[in-house]
């Protein structure tokens, strides 16, 4: 019995052997290294927006105008300081503007997605299609 990672990829062929690489496909469709599917990959997905909470809040943004804090904290299952701390990445990020009011004696916080929060979340569904596409084609 082999042990893991013992075994060997026996090429095909002059064109394997050139790849350098197991005939691996990049998100485009073309051969690509591990090397440069690694790179292409990081580079192309929005680290900000792929953490859960944070795509959350983005995604729950982009079918509602506004949103209050509490209205966001109920969506997203979550307590008052995580969605806090999320919530400040994305602003810092310029993804969403946060207003701050008040209504009567009560505070509101209202959350709306920028357009750079829109194009961004955009780029990134764009991406995991195409990954979604690459993968479902093997």
């Amino acid at each position: 019995m082999a042990k893991h990672g013992a075994a060997k990829h026996q090429s095909d062929g002059p064109e394997d052997r050139a790849r350098g690489a197991r005939g691996l496909r990049s998100v485009d469709g073309g051969e690509a290294t591990h090397a440069d599917e690694a790179s292409e990959g990081a580079l192309a997905l929005d680290r900000l927006i792929h953490e859960r909470m944070r795509l959350g809040i983005v995604s729950a943004l982009a079918v509602n105008d506004t949103l209050t804090f509490n209205d966001l904290k109920r969506l997203m299952h979550t307590t008052d300081g995580n969605l806090s701390v999320h919530a400040r990445k994305l602003e810092d990020a310029a993804y969403v503007t946060c207003t701050k009011s008040f209504q009567g004696r009560v505070p509101k916080t209202e959350y709306r997605l920028t357009a750079a929060g829109r194009r961004a979340l955009e780029r990134y569904l764009n991406h995991m299609e195409a990954l979604i596409r690459a993968t479902r084609e093997r």
